[in-house]
């Protein structure tokens, strides 16, 4: 079963002094963290991702400001929209993902289920496009 890209909604405590949320592995995301980066100080008009993976998922959330992510799967193309701490978007393995349109001051979080890994990684779209293909 091939497991499609979502935006998950976090718990979200409302507290008069802040609200909090949390995210644990295996509950609010399917899948145990093994690596967590962010991404921030993006220049106006940068991209980042223009990559897939074999086989890291990940869970992005835009813990500040907003941005775009773009997945691919190589047939049909998806735009989402995040810009709230207490949401967050699931992005299986086996797409191509591209984030863009950061807002100033963007902080964008992502839980990966995989360490880093070189070879986990397609760079090129007709590479990936290719791998697709061939992994039907």
């Amino acid at each position: 079963m091939i497991e499609e890209p979502r935006i998950l909604q976090l718990p979200k405590f409302l507290d008069d002094r802040g609200n909090l949320s949390v995210i644990e592995e295996l509950k609010e995301i399917p899948f145990k963290i093994e690596r967590t980066y962010w991404i921030y100080d993006v220049p106006g008009g940068e991209m980042r991702g223009g990559h897939a993976y074999k086989e890291n998922q990940e869970f992005i959330v835009a813990m500040s400001g907003s941005f775009d992510v773009h997945l691919d799967d190589g047939i049909k193309k998806q735009t989402f929209h995040l810009n709230r701490s207490y949401y967050g978007l699931y992005v299986p393995k086996g797409l191509w993902r591209e984030m863009d349109n950061f807002s100033t001051n963007s902080l964008a979080l992502v839980l990966s289920s995989t360490k880093y890994d070189v070879n986990d990684y397609i760079r090129d779209y007709d590479e990936f496009k290719t791998w697709k293909d061939e992994n039907k």
